[in-house]
Formats: C-alpha cells, sequence, structure tokens
C-alpha cells in the first residue's frame, strides 16, 4: 500500500454539499446594466423636482429608481443626489413624508433603499482624510489631527442620523436586517 498523508487530502472537494463546491453567484440577484448618462439624467430630473418644491417626488424619484447595476461613478452621483434631497427636507416634514411612502405600494422597499443610500452616506461621510499633522503627546501617543477643514462631514452625519432614526421608527428594525442582508448594492 502507499504511503498517503491523509492531512494533504481536501475533504471539502469531495463533499458535494460543501460551501467550496456551492456557486455563489447564484445568491446575487441580476440586476440590468445602467449608464453613468442615464443616472445623471435621472438626477438632473430629481432636482428639478426639489426646486419646484416637491420634496416628496424628488424622494419618491430618487428611491423607486436606484441604479444598482451602475459603475461606482453613476452610484456617487445617485447617493450625492439623495443626499441632496434629504438635507433640503426640513426635520419636522420627515415622518409625514416617511409615513406616506410606506403606506404607498412598495413603500418598504421604497425605506429599505432609503436605509441603503442613510448607511452608504455614512461610511463616506466617516471616511477620515488623510492626516495633515500628527502631534506627539506626552503618553507616548501620537495625536493625529488635521487643520483647516470644515465640519460639514459632521452636519450631513447628523442629518443621516436623523433620517436612520425616523425610518427606523416608521419602517421598524426590520429594514435594518434587510439592508445587511441584501447582495445589492447602492
Amino acid at each position: 500500500m502507499a504511503a498517503v498523508n491523509w492531512r494533504t487530502i481536501n475533504i471539502d472537494a469531495l463533499d458535494p454539499d460543501s460551501p467550496a463546491n456551492f456557486d455563489l453567484s447564484t445568491l446575487t440577484p441580476a440586476v440590468a446594466p445602467v449608464s453613468t448618462a442615464d443616472v445623471q439624467s435621472l438626477a438632473t430630473q430629481i432636482r428639478q423636482l426639489l426646486r419646484g418644491g416637491d420634496n416628496e417626488g424628488a424622494l419618491r424619484g430618487a428611491l423607486e429608481n436606484p441604479p444598482y447595476g451602475a459603475d461606482e461613478r453613476g452610484k456617487d452621483i445617485h447617493l450625492a443626489t439623495v443626499i441632496e434631497i434629504l438635507q433640503s427636507i426640513r426635520q419636522s416634514d420627515m415622518s409625514p413624508i416617511l409615513s406616506r411612502i410606506y403606506q404607498s405600494e412598495g413603500g418598504t422597499e421604497a425605506l429599505d433603499v432609503l436605509m441603503k443610500y442613510v448607511y452608504k452616506g455614512m461610511a463616506q461621510s466617516n471616511a477620515a482624510p488623510p492626516a495633515k499633522h500628527i502631534t506627539p503627546q506626552a503618553t507616548g501617543f501620537s495625536q493625529i489631527h488635521s487643520r483647516g477643514t470644515g465640519e460639514g462631514g459632521g452636519q450631513a452625519m447628523s442629518v443621516l442620523l436623523s433620517w436612520h432614526e425616523k425610518v427606523v421608527e416608521i419602517a421598524g428594525p426590520g429594514c435594518i436586517v434587510r439592508v445587511m442582508t441584501d447582495r445589492r448594492t447602492v
């Protein structure tokens, strides 16, 4: 009998139910490709609604047409449009608008999309710029800080946190779970 080193055999390759033999592409839903030009024209239409004073219509338009199949540039354009809409809506109008959207046809999915944009906006505004100054401290640790940068990121984060609170209040905590498990990204 030949000497076989049993520790080197990949038993997952022999098991048909093993995750190593499972095609992960079947988990990702198919999305239609969207060009950046289409995303830009949608953003222009949404901004016209926003300038016309139709905040709810602008928000619905942005949430009903998320560019899942766009490239990163197109997704960033749509994110900027959604954040512009969110910043233009007063806090007193947030709950009534969200309630009307939630009670309409496809409202749950629309608020899930809104939550995706809230999380993506938080991730982008939380990204720290490269440090400009490193100050050594007496404790032996260095303090990294940058001078001359504005507080615009803090204001955007405050707006996004307010929207997060209202969406969870209207749609419940299930929207967080649905957003975290959905493989389609905005």
